[in-house]
Order: structure tokens, then C-alpha cells, then sequence
């Protein structure tokens, strides 16, 4: 498992794209990881490891694609008509800049063999048998859809709109940003629902006012942590710098409430790739040194 745990950066890469969400990646994450800790004993060798979650990452995420409706999955073609291009080294490693540069949502709009298929080739960099391997596919098959998919992106970037602009923070989350950055913890005890959860990936998560509490009295013993309002993929979250002159947030966190009172907190600190390629847009930045 401490493999595993090892992978979470890349698996939520690849997650991340195939959802078009960072913050729907990092849940499949968690279920692959929840998945692997049940039928951990069914690995016989080290070296079946890695694959092995990425299939159940990859068949997790195709679940949750197909329930959600966010797109029907297509059937995945045997296609032999595209020219093999891995000979054009220049062409390949420019494909591969665009993709690893491409915001993480705009892959949704990319039928899910190919968004599969160029995640793995142009972002992780698996060899053509591996990918063909996971995906149940052709060699031939995963040349087509990569370059099918490479084009397609090509114009999706083209028409792509211009990176939102900084928004009005809602009251509710500018007074947690506000009383966390005046050291008010009873003022933010006091905003907690009774049956508040907290989850943190890698630890069990937390329920009710008084354990949830805790998480508070952590943050008073750490000098100079303060918040920023900020939106990820359309969310309102919560930028956390850690120390007073940072200039860009180690991870975030966002929470959900009810009749005014908090009623989920889900903080990122143990899983900080997950913004690593996000699009985060920050809020007003003012803080109390």
C-alpha cells in the first residue's frame, strides 16, 4: 500500500483528465486506493502493481462517466487507417506539450477512448503495448485514436475561451477567510453545523462539531497560514498559503453549507497535486500578517 499511496500523483493525473475535473479525479483516486487496500492479497507479484490500479482507476472513472451521463461511452473501433507517426520525434514531443499544457476539463470534450488514449501516451508517456494492453485495444488501434485525439485537442485549444476572471467572493466563505486570517477559532467553531464532516485524503474523516473542532486548534499552532477565496473548475474553494509572503497556494480546500453553517469540510493538504494542474483562479488576496 505504500507503493500504492506512492502512485497517487500519477494516477490522479490521469484521472483528473479522464473525469475533466481535478476534484472528481483525486474521489476516483481514493476509491481505486479503497479498492486496491480490499484485494491487496490478489497481487501475487510487485511488478503487476501499477497497472493493475491503473485498470481499476481507468474502469472506476468509466463508471462514474457513464452514471453520470457526462458523456456515452462509444465503442471503443478497431481502427488501422492512421499512419503510424512515433517516427516524427519533433511533431511528437510538440503533441505531447500541447496535451500536458491543455486545462484538465477541456479533455472532457474528447470521446473517452481518445481522451484514454492521449492521457496515457501524451501526458504519461506509456509506450503504445501498455496503453493497448490496459485499454483491451489493438497496437494499431491506440495509433488511431491518439491521432484522432491529438487533432481534435488541437482544435479544442484553438477555440478554447480566455481564462475566467477573478469573481466576487460569496459572504459566507470571505467570513471563514476572514475570521481564519484574524486567528478567530472559536468564531470558527462556532460556524460549524453539529453533524459537520471533515475529510482529508489518507485519513478516517471526522464527524461533528467537536472532533471537527480539532482541525482549528492544528491550524493555531501553525505560524503564518492564511486563506484566499478562489474558484477551481467553476467551485468556489479556499486558497491556503502557508506562510505570509507566498505568492501562489500550496493546496486548497472548500466547503459545503447549510443554513449558514458548515456542514463539509474537505480539505487538500495531504494530496496537493490535485492543483498542480489545475486552473485556480484566486479572489481578493488581502490578509492579516
Amino acid at each position: 500500500m505504500a507503493m500504492a499511496e506512492g502512485l497517487r500523483p500519477e494516477l490522479h493525473r490521469y484521472c483528473a483528465r479522464l473525469m475533466g475535473s481535478v476534484i472528481d479525479g483525486e474521489d476516483v483516486v481514493q476509491d481505486t486506493l479503497a479498492k486496491a487496500l480490499v484485494a491487496i492479497d490478489d497481487i501475487k507479484e510487485v511488478t503487476m502493481l501499477r497497472g493493475w490500479l491503473f485498470r481499476i482507476a481507468h474502469n472506476r472513472a468509466l463508471d462514474l462517466l457513464r452514471s453520470r451521463a457526462v458523456r456515452a461511452a462509444e465503442t471503443i473501433e478497431a481502427a488501422d487507417d492512421i499512419a503510424d507517426h512515433a517516427a516524427i520525434d519533433s511533431l511528437e514531443r510538440m503533441m505531447r506539450d500541447e496535451a500536458i499544457r491543455t486545462a484538465v476539463a477541456r479533455f472532457a470534450e474528447l470521446p473517452i477512448p481518445q481522451r484514454s488514449v492521449l492521457i496515457l501516451k501524451d501526458v504519461l508517456d506509456e509506450p503504445l503495448a501498455e496503453i493497448a494492453a490496459l485499454l483491451d485495444l489493438t497496437v494499431d488501434s491506440v495509433k488511431a485514436h491518439l491521432a484522432r485525439a491529438r487533432a481534435r485537442l488541437s482544435e479544442i485549444n484553438a477555440t478554447a475561451a480566455v481564462r475566467p476572471a477573478s469573481r466576487t467572493s460569496s459572504e459566507l466563505v470571505a467570513r471563514y477567510v476572514t475570521l481564519f486570517n484574524q486567528r478567530d477559532w472559536d468564531g470558527l467553531r462556532a460556524l460549524l453545523a453539529h453533524d459537520v464532516k471533515l475529510q482529508q485524503s489518507g485519513h478516517p474523516i471526522r464527524v461533528g462539531s467537536a472532533d471537527v473542532g480539532m482541525f482549528f486548534s492544528i491550524y493555531a499552532g501553525v505560524e503564518g497560514v492564511w486563506l484566499a477565496s478562489a474558484w477551481l473548475e467553476g467551485r468556489e474553494v479556499i486558497a491556503v498559503f502557508e506562510r505570509s509572503d507566498d505568492q501562489t497556494p500550496g493546496y486548497v480546500m472548500w466547503l459545503d453549507w447549510r443554513d449558514g453553517k458548515i456542514s463539509y469540510i474537505r480539505d487538500y493538504r495531504y494530496v496537493r497535486y490535485v492543483i498542480a494542474d489545475a486552473e485556480l483562479v484566486l479572489g481578493p488576496l488581502a490578509h492579516i500578517a
